[in-house]
């Protein structure tokens, strides 16, 4: 199974990235890939489901299936996609000047072995990168948007 990590630090309490994280009318504008959300199940995000469709060329429907979820400490899916599963795990540190932020993506590509292995030696970095450029959206839209959005 390979995993891929990546982190940003924002201005913001916990509790406000929380707040526009699981807001999945937001989403289209910091989650990479994401053309919008089809729909939104339970008792998101405390429990239930997301699918959303990827853009063009991209993951095809997403499946994100809420495994645990702990107010102001983070959230962990079990995803499925055309091409992989596996765990994304969302979690907030509060520091001093606001938190930092991390997300993990546990994965197992579907394909068989040893073709896998090969496909995940290259797959690794551009779902890290694809990682670190929603944190980095994220991050933007938490400490760049009008106050009313947030």
């Amino acid at each position: 199974m390979g995993r891929v990590k990546a982190e940003v630090t924002v201005s913001a309490l916990a509790s406000v990235a929380e707040e526009l994280w699981y807001d999945t009318s937001r989403w289209p504008t910091f989650v990479d890939g994401l053309a919008h959300v089809e729909k939104v199940e339970g008792d998101w995000p405390h429990s239930g489901r997301v699918l959303w469709d990827a853009k063009v060329d991209g993951r095809g429907r997403v499946d994100e299936r809420v495994v645990s979820h702990e107010a102001r400490t983070g959230q962990t899916l079990a995803i499925e996609d055309e091409k992989l599963t596996g765990t994304q795990t969302i979690e907030f540190h509060p520091t001093d000047d606001g938190c930092r932020i991390v997300l993990t993506l546990s994965y197992k590509l579907k394909m068989d072995p040893p073709t896998r292995q090969v496909i995940d030696f290259f797959a690794r970095r551009p779902l890290k990168d694809s990682l670190r450029r929603t944190l980095r959206r994220f991050q933007q839209e938490l400490e760049f948007a009008p106050e009313s959005l947030v």
